[in-house]
This record gives C-alpha cells, structure tokens and sequence, in this order.
C-alpha cells in the first residue's frame, strides 16, 4: 500500500466533508490557480490569434516572399523581368512552398466627379491566388482573368469606395503620371475589406494586361514573382532556399534578381507584433506567481493544521520524506482541481469569444474588428504543464517544514 497517498486521501475527503478550518484557504488557493490558468490560457490565444490574423492580412497582400529585378527600389514604377525564369520550377518544387504567382505594379490616381486619390495599381495573372480576397469580400465577387483576354473588371477596398463614393458596377477612370500621361477605365465588380486601413486605402487590383500597356512591357514581362509557404515559423529558411535555387549571376548585361521577405520588407510592423510577446510573459509570470504563493500559504496551513497527526507519525518511526508526500499529494490535488477548473474557465471564454466574437475592437487602432482567438492545443498543454511544474517546484521548500517538526512538540500541539 502508498502510505503518504491513503493517508492524502482520507485527508482530503475529510476536508471535503467541512470537517477542517483549513478548507476556506484550500479554496481559495483552487481558486487563485483556476483564475491564472484561465486568464494564461486567455492570454496566450488571443496573443497569437492576433499575430496570426495581422500576419495573415500582410501575407494576402505581398506573399511571403518576392523575387524582383536587382534594379528595383522600394518605389512603385519597378523595373521589369521576364516571367519565363528556370529557376521558378526548383522553386515550385522546393519543400514547404504553397504557391507561385506573378505580379505587377503602378502609380496611380483615380478621380471622381467630387475626389481624387491615389493609390496602387496591382496586376495580377491568371495564376492569382484569389483565396485571401475572397474571404475578405463585402460586396460583389473577384473577376476572372484569362491568358487569352483582358478584363476591365478590377476589385477595390471598403475604405476606397467609401472615400471616393463608388460601389459594385460602377465605373471610374484611373490616371497615370508618365510621359506621355495615360489614362485607362475601370468597372468595380467587387468590394473587399481587410481591416488593414495602411493597405485598403492603397490597393485596387486589375488584370494584369493593364500595367504591361501602360509601361510598354513584353507579354512576358512582370514586375515579380510572389512566393506563399506552407508555414510562415519557417519563413528564414525558406527564404533562404529561395535564394539558393534563385542563384547569384555577375555577367553584365544579365538581369540581377533581389529575393525580399515580408518580414524585411514591413519591419516596423513585424518588430510590434513581436514586442507583444513581452506582455504576455509578464501576464504568465505574475499569473504563476499568484497561483504559486496561494499554494505555498495552503501547504503551510495543511501543514499546521495537522502537527498533531505528523507527531504521531514521526513517533512511530514514519520518515520525513514519507511525511512531505503526504502534503505534496494534498498539494497535487488542489493543483489539479484548480486545473480544472482554469481550463473550463478559460477554453470556455475563448470558444465564446471565437464563435461569436462579442468583444470587438476598434479596426483603425487594431488592425481587426473583434478580439482573435487561436486555440492551439500545443499551448494549452505547455501552460498547464508550465504551471504544474512550477507550482511543485514552489511547494518544495515550504514542504521542508515538516523536517522541523519534532514529536514531542508536535504531540502536545493544540
């Protein structure tokens, strides 16, 4: 038989019974540790639903990662390549990469009867990933295009339409800065809304035909390459085969290739998003300091409760180690009870947060309209284990006591 666990036992269904003065501060010690799992557990989801959703809007609008003429800066006129590259099959067939599609882009600024503002022109192909922009579609549908035609049909953000007073079916004309100036018309026929204000007030995207007549490019020329991944926690390394399968040529007159990230390319937005890891591990830590010192106080009030019964069996030759168990396995209940709890509390909160989404948030300050959840069963377990760990490893020291208790005292303690 484990004696320390019996005797654990018949202690706890005791104190169950309301026959100990130390139940209030058991309590409150289940408690102090279900409330900081759940507000942990709270914590760490909506952290990482946010990043994940910021990320994710960022990723729709420049993938992962680009391939663009060396000669290119960080303007909007780029100089062109040729989509024909023998490079973009290894890259196809690289491990890890989701999608392959070309891009170009240009100044503009469109003009209405009673505003005018300018914004970037995004040509896509056929070979346009339209998934993102579907899913953030508020009116109408994206168009179509084909490699045998070209469309007129472009899509626009919410903020645009609002700004300038167009809505799905209507026309506009767009003007061109150049030499000599040009002019073309487009008809929306959709409307979408990101919630990234930065990135909605400057986006319209058309075919892509568009951009090579108006610069006086080639059938096959682009402005880049856009590469998505599987799974953005390995963007360096991906980022990193891009460059190896893309190669380094130093003959003259040979086009120059750049490989760019999204992280390098918006770094102040990323930088933010990682400082907002900080705050988290603040919250961990005092929530683990809370749960910890709870316990502490209950294990020594166990412990006081019962110097009698720790006389006697110190008496009867019981060791202190055999004694320790005891309390610990006390301690180890009231763990998992508060455990319990604090994850029903917790998961209970998000999965209402998540099908509901009853906390909204201020778009133009939060990037997003209602507090993002990301449930990831990995960080449920870390944060439980995380807690239990710490915890015990707390409770070791206050659990010395009983090797300070002598039997003589102890019996005699009232």
């Amino acid at each position: 038989m484990n004696l320390p666990y019996f005797i654990a036992g018949r202690l706890i269904k005791g104190r169950r019974e309301g026959t100990s003065f130390s139940r209030p501060i058991n309590v409150i010690a289940i408690v102090a540790i279900a409330t900081g799992l759940a507000v942990m557990i709270i914590a760490v989801s909506v952290l990482t639903g946010f990043k994940q959703q910021i990320r994710d809007k960022i990723v729709g609008f420049g993938s992962n990662i680009q391939i663009l003429n060396f000669d290119s800066n960080y303007s909007l006129e780029t100089v062109p390549i040729s989509s024909n590259q023998e490079f973009i099959p290894k890259i196809k067939n690289l491990p890890g990469i989701k999608h392959v599609q070309v891009f170009a882009t240009k100044a503009g600024i469109i003009k209405t009867e009673n505003a005018i503002q300018g914004v970037v022109l995004k040509g896509v192909g056929s070979d346009f990933d339209w998934e993102f922009f579907k899913s953030n579609m508020t009116e109408g549908t994206v168009f179509t295009v084909t490699d045998t035609g070209r469309t007129n049909q472009v899509i626009i953000s919410k903020k645009i339409s609002e700004m300038l007073g167009l809505k799905t079916g209507d026309s506009f004309a767009m003007y061109f800065v150049q030499d000599p100036p040009r002019s073309r018309k487009f008809t929306i026929s959709g409307i979408y809304e990101t919630s990234l204000e930065e990135f909605d007030k400057m986006y319209v995207f058309c075919d892509i035909s568009h951009i090579r007549r108006l610069n006086g490019w080639k059938d096959d020329q682009v402005s880049g390459f856009e590469i998505f991944i599987s799974d953005f926690d390995r963007l360096d390394d991906m980022y990193q085969a891009v460059r190896d399968a893309v190669g380094y040529r130093l003959v003259e007159n040979e086009t120059q290739f750049k490989v760019t990230s999204i992280r390098m390319k918006y770094p102040q937005i990323f930088d933010w998003l990682n400082f907002q890891d900080m705050n988290v591990l603040i919250i961990i830590t005092l929530m683990l300091l809370v749960a910890g010192f709870n316990m502490i106080s209950g294990l020594l009030i166990l412990i006081l409760e019962k110097t009698n019964m720790i006389g006697i069996l110190k008496a009867l030759g019981t060791e202190n180690k055999t004694i320790r168990k005891i309390f610990l396995y006390q301690a180890v209940y009231l763990i998992g009870k508060g455990l319990l709890w604090g994850n029903a509390i917790g998961l209970g909160l998000a999965l209402l947060q998540m099908k509901t989404g009853i906390i909204s948030l201020d778009p133009t300050s939060y990037y997003i309209k209602t507090v993002p959840v990301n449930l990831n069963p990995t960080h449920i377990l870390l944060l439980n284990a995380g807690t239990i760990a710490a915890i015990i490893l707390m409770l070791i020291v206050p659990s010395q006591l009983v090797s300070r208790i002598t039997p003589v005292k102890a019996i005699r303690y009232d």
